[in-house]
């Protein structure tokens, strides 16, 4: 049974770091692609950072170069490091593991996810 468990949420100030983990477990062979999606309040769920099997990533433009998504070796555990956190940046962060490659950017192509892990920055 695939399982998704992030860890790692929690306060930070505006202009402080945070990083968040996801372990994975049960079918990290097929996981072609692992994404890190969040979900501001009243908006909706956007992917923010993706990493395929050969480690390419991709980030959307709003936390482009604050934001970097990595994993383990072993490709059991994705990271979410995010510094320079801006009050915008606090949402539900939740991690996803896709079988397509390329990385695919719609939620429906991503069909493994962890329970989420809130972050809150304050300014």
């Amino acid at each position: 049974q695939v399982q998704l468990v992030e860890s790692g949420g929690g306060s930070a100030q505006a202009g402080g770091s945070l990083k968040l983990s996801c372990a994975a477990s049960g079918g990290n062979h097929i996981f072609a692609c692992m994404a890190w999606f969040r979900q501001r309040e009243g908006k909706e769920i956007e992917r923010v950072a993706s990493i395929d099997m050969s480690g390419n990533t991709a980030y959307a433009d709003s936390v482009k170069g604050r934001f970097t998504i990595s994993r383990d070796s072993a490709r059991v555990t994705l990271f979410l490091q995010m510094n320079s956190l801006q009050p915008e940046d606090a949402a539900q962060y939740s991690c996803a593991a896709s079988i397509r490659s390329p990385c695919p950017s719609l939620v429906v192509d991503y069909k493994y996810w962890g329970r989420g892990a809130q972050v809150a920055v304050s300014s």
